[in-house]
């Protein structure tokens, strides 16, 4: 099979090398180039040092494509498009229409902020300095993204480090002309999404072996991500019958772990069934903190389900918001299963609510005992005509333990809601 044009994405700065904060661009510009047909070769996240950043841009301009984001400010660090024209090889010129653009933006700052316009003007002609060959593709704030092929060959897209500046310009790069070239000469890959929940990675990988194995331009990846198993199937053009073939053993053999054919997360399948019931519900947490109600709000259209969460980290907590009982607490602790029971019933009564979801447990790296110790988690979903109970003993650090929790409860919800009475689930 021909190859795919290769693309190289280089994030730049120093905040991401520091560890200060997590990349985003650089995993949804792969995934975005690989969705149109292009070859992710690597990701490189690089400072904001002069040298660190050319040697970074001329790696990249070796490819088909060089995907970049961020320094496109009006700082002296803002250093992308000078020591890109520098790597490539093409004078900068300062364009005249784009400054009067930006001019306008930045003039309207300044009297918002009852500044001089002086202090704006060098940041406005810095970022209207392009490569000779570069388009504009639009601004975000006054950052423009600018598209132009290099001496080598090369597409170059340079787009700002905010992500949601980046994701809004990104459409804008698509049409750019250099980049329509370049994608004609691609197919993108099918690809087939399965989402499991309550078998373990080796298992899946067990069933990709006996089920025949990638190849034969399909290929497969398996990926363990907060406590269920995510297996990609990417499909080159041409094998489209081996990959709906392979698909199709792994369903017959993974089927009781199966919960998603695409890639909603178990939040999203949760509200969709509670709107579908026509029923309300609500989260009683402990160790988890709020995670489970987090997860839930940061699904758009939540509130049709979704009326609100209690977190009851303190036993008076329970006993007051909830009505825990205090000869439960007393005779079985915070951590059990009667106790995330009375919870879960609690704030249903609490809110009206007609189902709910409650989490207690022991988060660690402190609190835990011989009996109860750090891992050991109660969950507890109830609703009109039944309810489902967990305990779960789960590994890893705190946030881990927190995180892994917050899923299961949610799929111990989606499991309620099909009408499923196996604990197991």
């Amino acid at each position: 099979m021909t190859p795919r044009p290769r693309a190289v994405v280089v994030v730049t700065g120093s905040e991401l090398v520091r560890g200060e904060r997590t990349d985003r661009n650089g995993p949804f510009l792969a995934a975005e180039a690989l969705s149109h047909g292009l070859e992710p070769a690597r990701i490189t996240i690089v400072g904001d040092t002069p040298a660190e950043l050319e040697a970074a841009f001329r790696e990249g301009l070796g490819a088909d494509a060089c995907l970049v984001s961020g320094g496109l400010g009006p700082t002296h660090d803002d250093r992308t498009v000078e020591l890109l024209a520098r790597a490539a090889g093409v004078e900068l010129v300062v364009d005249e229409a784009l400054e009067q653009e930006i001019e306008s933006i930045s003039r309207a700052v300044a009297e918002r902020l009852q500044r001089p316009y002086a202090d704006f003007a060098p940041g406005v002609t810095k970022q209207a300095t392009r490569p000779v060959t570069a388009l504009s593709i639009g601004l975000a704030g006054t950052a423009p993204g600018l598209v132009f092929r290099a001496p080598t060959g090369c597409v170059v897209v340079v787009l700002p480090g905010p992500p949601s500046e980046l994701r809004r310009l990104w459409p804008n790069a698509l049409v750019s002309e250099p980049m329509r070239e370049l994608l004609a000469r691609t197919r993108p890959p099918g690809r087939h999404v399965l989402r499991l929940f309550g078998v373990s990675e080796s298992a899946v990988a067990r069933a990709l072996e006996e089920a025949g194995g990638d190849g034969g331009g399909v290929e497969a990846t398996i990926c363990a991500r907060e406590f269920e198993i995510h297996v990609d199937l990417l499909v080159e053009p041409g094998a489209e019958e081996r990959g709906d073939a392979l698909e199709a053993e792994l369903v017959e053999r993974l089927g009781p772990w199966l919960f998603a054919h695409d890639e909603r997360r178990v939040e999203e399948l949760v509200l969709s069934l509670a709107a579908a019931c026509g029923l309300s519900l609500a989260t009683a947490e402990s160790c988890t903190g709020g995670m489970v109600a987090a997860r839930l709000t940061g699904v758009p259209g939540s509130s049709a389900s979704f009326v609100g969460g209690v977190v009851a980290y303190a036993d008076d907590v329970k006993r007051s918001e909830l009505g825990v009982p205090e000869e439960l607490l007393a005779e079985h602790g915070a951590v059990s299963a009667e106790v995330a029971a009375a919870m879960a019933d609690g704030v249903r009564r609490r809110l009206g609510t007609d189902l709910a979801v409650a989490v207690t447990g022991v988060a660690g790296p402190d609190g835990g005992t011989a009996e109860k110790p750090v891992g050991r988690v109660h969950l507890h979903a109830s609703g009109p005509d039944g309810s489902l109970a967990r305990m779960l003993d789960l590994p890893g650090e705190r946030e881990q333990i927190r995180v892994r929790a917050a899923v299961t409860s949610l799929h111990l919800l989606r499991a309620l809601l099909l009408g499923s009475r196996d604990e197991d689930t």
